[in-house]
């Protein structure tokens, strides 16, 4: 039986539909913001979102989610979601992205859902991912994770015009980064660094503009990477990735998924090789989308939903009065 593709009409719906999604996981964990309990916050986020997926008009098969099936009962990898009636397509998903950042009241907790046709992302364990990220409007090639940090700062300072220390560069706040943090102040850079949320930090070069964030780089989840480099496929942007395994079991894992090659640089059209859709809902108020706002009978929220093969983005400001729809028993 062939697979059924995505057309005209249900491409228009998923634009749309697909923001739903990160909407309602938002709210969910928008409740729980400022009250020091992570759990609770990513399971109100995964239980909407897991809820919400289901009413899309699609055949969907979980292929980044929240772990594997033995160890989580949510958003698995390999469940199926929607109704099972459209499409085929593959889902990545994190429904909060940033537990620590929601439950602190910190700023950029993002719901995020990225979707493509099935056997669309690369399948990847759940192991580091080395990352250098660009956005879009910029020469080919600019960017190389087998350049210094300084080498790359210069290409990009000579790409867009300006001088290295008027670079902003979005790095994750580990101790595993400390040589790097030293190598991009040496060369003259500023440094955005952040406590959490991977998949934000390079969402925020979609729009450097926006968000301040000309560059990223460092070493977080392999799964955060795929979704990040979905963002970034949408916009044109630029991204390398190598998977670092820290011991021989993880170099096992990566091979068993088929990756034979466990030190190559995978570029964005490895990691997310065919049309995609991308949307993402602020949770907390950060540099790219506002977080949840409650204002008495109202909830306001604010989205970004991207396809890589129109370019298109849409900023969706929502303004939703049918309070009735985030209720668990809708």
């Amino acid at each position: 039986m062939s697979k059924k593709k995505i057309s005209a009409t249900i491409d228009r719906i998923l634009t749309i539909e697909l923001v739903r999604v990160t909407e309602r996981a938002a709210v969910a964990a928008a409740r729980m913001r400022g009250r020091g309990d992570e759990r609770a916050a990513d399971l109100a986020a995964i239980d909407a979102m897991e809820r919400e997926l289901n009413h899309l008009p699609i055949d969907g098969t979980i292929v980044i989610g929240e772990g594997a099936e033995d160890a989580v009962d949510h958003l698995y990898i390999g469940e199926k979601v929607g109704t099972l009636k459209g499409p085929e397509v593959d889902v990545a998903a994190v429904a909060l992205e940033g537990a620590t950042l929601c439950a602190k009241n910190l700023p950029n907790a993002l719901t995020v859902v990225a979707m493509a046709t099935g056997g669309s992302f690369l399948n990847v364990p759940d192991v580091y991912m080395e990352k250098i990220a660009v956005g879009g409007g910029l020469p080919d090639g600019l960017i190389d994770l087998d350049a210094t940090p300084a080498e790359n700062l210069a290409a990009l300072a000579r790409a867009k015009g300006v001088a290295v220390e008027d670079l902003s560069v979005c790095i994750l706040d580990r101790p595993r980064h400390a040589r790097l943090i030293e190598e991009v102040r040496e060369a003259g850079a500023a440094i955005r660094l952040i406590g959490d949320g991977d998949v934000s930090g390079v969402f925020h070069t979609t729009s450097p503009e926006r968000s301040g964030v000309d560059i990223y780089m460092g070493t977080g989840g392999a799964s955060e990477g795929i979704l990040a480099a979905a963002a970034l496929r949408c916009i044109g942007g630029q991204m390398q990735g190598r998977l670092v395994p820290r011991n021989k079991e993880e170099r096992d894992r990566i091979k068993a998924v088929g990756l034979k090659d466990v030190e190559r640089k995978y570029a964005i059209e490895d990691m997310v090789p065919a049309d995609v859709y991308f949307a993402a809902t602020g949770v907390t108020d950060g540099n790219l989308v506002r977080g949840v706002h409650f204002r008495g009978d109202e909830i306001r929220t604010h989205s970004v939903v991207m396809r890589s093969s129109t370019g298109t983005v849409r900023w969706v400001d929502a303004c939703h009065h049918r309070l009735e729809k985030f209720h668990l028993n809708r």
